[in-house]
């Protein structure tokens, strides 16, 4: 497709050369805009608010719950049952559980550490209670099913017993 005057078409040059000769007009009210000021009025402006936020979020990695082995099982149900009968003779322990959180977002999740004294352990409900301060006083919980390890000097010893 070619560009310029078609065949019926009045000649701009002709159509405009009254006004083709004229100064650029000023407002008298109104300084002049610098070309670097006029520029940065749409400098502000993002067609695509949010997009490198969505690719941030896409890129963040995320780890899978992993599966315990039998033995793996067997090892922190013990050191659980230890918990329960240490606490049942008034001591509460201070351990260090690395339990997995889901992500909120996407599928997968994290594993943290959290060290925190034992305040009971919930047979029935499946979860280890904790005397956390750090939460307004609240009493943070674990569910049995999210802990990966259980580590601390009540607990460490049984450890070299299944290596």
């Amino acid at each position: 497709m070619s560009k310029g005057i078609k065949g019926n078409e009045p000649d701009p040059r002709i159509v405009y050369a009254d006004i083709i000769g004229l100064p650029h007009w000023q407002s008298p009210t109104r300084p002049h805009m610098s070309l670097y000021d006029r520029s940065a009025q749409f400098a502000s402006y993002k067609a695509l608010s949010g997009y490198e936020d969505m690719v941030a979020e896409e890129a963040r990695l995320t780890d899978r719950k992993l599966e315990l082995e039998d033995y793996e099982l067997e090892l922190l149900n013990q050191k659980l049952s230890l918990v329960n009968d240490v606490i049942a003779d008034g001591h509460h322990p201070v351990l260090t559980f690395t339990v997995f959180e889901p992500d909120e977002l996407k599928e997968g999740g994290r594993y943290v550490e959290i060290t925190d004294t034992v305040k009971r352990i919930d047979t029935t409900g499946r979860k280890v209670i904790l005397t956390s301060t750090r939460e307004s006083g609240l009493h943070k919980t674990i569910d049995f099913d999210r802990i990966a390890a259980v580590h601390g000097e009540l607990v460490d010893y049984m450890d070299d017993c299944w290596e």
